[in-house]
């Protein structure tokens, strides 16, 4: 089968499309006809080496990328039971979507509601869950928290922003430009134009000198020391994703004098155990029917068009989510 991916890590020039093994199912799991993959920032990140000593996210050479997809099961492992060929599904934090098929552990995949088309069923696949466990999870909003969600008219910051307004949290976003403020604002958020002014000023300036309950923070480098500082007393600081470049170290003391904050670097599977997993997809499915979240498609490639993809991504000007369409 076709499938994209690196010999060594490296940047956009390493993509390659190369010829892989149709993968066979073991016990357990299932092989799925993929029909959409999705494009994030974990590939970017694993495509570079970023994850090359990672336990949680393995990334042998030669590496077939991509994290999220939907298709239809094309055959089953030993013991897999409640699931049946040809039926539609979708799945995440699987590594091995950019290709035709992909092997999958079965208690990984979530049946696809009528009604959910491809794209809005990748589409809330890791950028949904990731919204979702940073909002009902690691930090569960309520009435009366204030949050700042950088990169907020991106795809994790559109639907974190809806997800934080539906659990009645006061939502402050940056953005870089004003048709990107025009999105956040029309989410319900307030948007800050971090290349006008310094977002931590604004931020303060927005809660009167309070600062926030909890910073989202997937930009890394460029934000996360300023993120730290816009914290109310006894806040948490979350960084899940690094568009700037990875952040190297943040000293103790700066979090004491910060106001005692907390800060935590976590990895969307382990918030994606077995007993999560069906209960994400559900809610999320159920809100996107329903017409209580919007999903943002931004751009739909080719497979073989992923470096073009790899590009838009990391140029930092998507309005949404990118997704590769693997068959018709």
């Amino acid at each position: 089968m076709k499938g994209m991916g690196v010999r060594a890590f490296g940047g956009i020039e390493a993509l390659e499309m190369m010829d892989w093994p149709v993968p066979e199912p073991g016990p357990g799991e299932a092989r799925v006809k993929l029909a959409y993959a999705g494009v994030n920032f974990m590939d970017v990140y694993m495509r570079g080496g970023a994850y090359a000593k990672s336990h949680t996210y393995t990334t042998p050479l030669p590496l077939l990328l991509g994290m999220e997809g939907a298709g239809t099961v094309d055959k089953l492992g030993e013991g897999v039971t409640g699931m049946r060929v040809g039926e539609r599904v979708a799945y995440c934090i699987s590594r091995g979507a950019y290709a035709e098929y992909a092997v999958v552990p079965a208690w990984k995949l979530v049946p696809i509601p009528d009604g959910i088309d491809w794209p809005l069923a990748v589409a809330l696949q890791l950028q949904g869950s990731t919204a979702h466990y940073l909002s009902h999870s690691l930090f569960p909003l309520a009435p009366g928290h204030t949050c700042l969600v950088h990169a907020g008219a991106g795809g994790v910051g559109q639907l974190l922003v809806q997800l934080a307004k539906a659990r009645g949290a006061r939502v402050i976003a940056t953005v870089g430009s004003p048709e990107k403020a025009s999105i956040v604002e029309a989410l319900g958020g307030e948007p800050i134009l971090y290349r006008d002014v310094d977002f931590r000023e604004a931020v303060m300036a927005l809660t009167n000198g309070a600062g926030v309950d909890v910073a989202y923070d997937s930009v890394g480098r460029d934000t996360i020391h300023r993120s730290i500082r816009s914290l109310k007393r006894r806040g948490t600081c979350v960084m899940f994703g690094a568009s700037s470049g990875q952040v190297e170290g943040i000293a103790p003391l700066e979090l004491a004098e910060a106001g005692s904050v907390f800060f935590t670097r976590p990895h969307l599977a382990d918030y994606m155990q077995p007993h999560e997993v069906q209960q994400r997809a559900g809610e999320l499915f159920a809100m996107a029917s329903s017409g209580k979240l919007k999903v943002a498609i931004d751009r739909t490639f080719e497979l073989a068009r992923l470096p073009e993809a790899h590009r838009a991504l990391e140029g930092r000007g998507t309005r949404g989510k990118l997704l590769l369409r693997i068959a018709a």
